[in-house]
């Protein structure tokens, strides 16, 4: 490739004399677009900049690029659905078998607000030695679903949030970068009981979104245990079973703490002193 000097030290003495009135990332970026426009290295351009920024002239040796720089990708949640097989479909119905989720102070009624079933898909189940916990969620927003033992003692209670905690809800609603935490709660799976059990199989949930970047999920459940959620179609859910309280009496449900990692093991984004709080929309504020 043949090199213009005289065209690089002009470039190179532009690039000092507007250093003085504009600032740093705007400099970057100037120098990098000059070095894709005369077929120069990214080291040109940082050797560039940095003879800009200490107000010199330095002749910088000319190297071949070796690296494709991408601008990171917007932090925004999964934009559509995933597509469901017929298994997974009638795994939906049955967790809401009155044809939608339900109103939260009576679970025999439905809440036509929240949508019709047809409207939901399995989005990611984490599954353990005992059973499954399900995200299963519309645009509008999500319910858990985890499969019972004894389904008329301790029913599957599919109660309607919002993404965002805000109605009507969409699935970029309340996104916080590369990681947010759209559900930190109990429910019960009646598969961790023995026949003479009453303690309904309590565990502590937490689920929620990330980003396409996102590779790994981990939650520090705030005593001693760790759980890498299962991660798949732009969303993640994780399980623990439930401890009580010194009292025998209460679930203990501490303030945890949920990390996104990339495929690297580079930590993305981290949620700590994520409070536990119990799932549905409030309807008060539906306006």
């Amino acid at each position: 490739m043949n090199v213009d000097e005289t065209t690089i030290a002009t470039e190179l003495r532009r690039l000092a004399d507007t250093s003085r009135s504009v600032n740093g990332q705007a400099m970057a970026a100037r120098a990098v677009a000059g070095s894709r426009r005369r077929r120069l290295s990214w080291t040109l351009a940082a050797g560039a900049l940095a003879a800009a920024a200490a107000g010199t002239l330095v002749v910088v040796p000319i190297t071949r690029n070796t690296a494709i720089v991408t601008a990171a990708p917007p932090a925004s949640g999964p934009s559509e659905l995933p597509s469901n097989t017929p298994v997974q479909l009638q795994a939906v119905r049955d967790c809401m078998p009155l044809g939608g989720p339900v109103d939260g102070m009576d679970p025999r009624k439905r809440r036509p607000l929240d949508a019709d079933v047809k409207d939901f898909r399995e989005l990611v189940v984490y599954r353990d030695a005992v059973g499954s916990t399900a995200l299963v969620g519309s645009k509008a927003g999500f319910v858990l679903c985890t499969p019972q033992k004894y389904k008329e003692a301790f029913p599957g209670v599919p109660l309607f949030t919002p993404w965002g905690s805000t109605l009507p809800g969409n699935l970029n609603a309340g996104i916080s970068g590369p990681l947010t935490v759209d559900a930190y709660t109990t429910g019960t799976d009646s598969n961790a009981m023995s026949d003479d059990d009453q303690s309904g199989g309590g565990y502590r949930v937490a689920a929620g979104r990330v980003t396409q970047e996102v590779t790994r999920v981990e939650i520090d459940w705030a005593d001693g245990r760790h759980t890498d959620a299962a991660v798949a179609n732009g969303f993640f859910i994780g399980r623990v079973p439930a401890r009580l309280k010194a009292d025998g009496k209460h679930l203990d449900t501490p303030a945890v703490t949920v990390t996104a990692y990339d495929e690297t093991g580079q930590v993305l984004s981290r949620k700590a002193e994520v409070l536990f709080a119990p799932l549905g929309p409030n309807y008060d504020n539906a306006g």
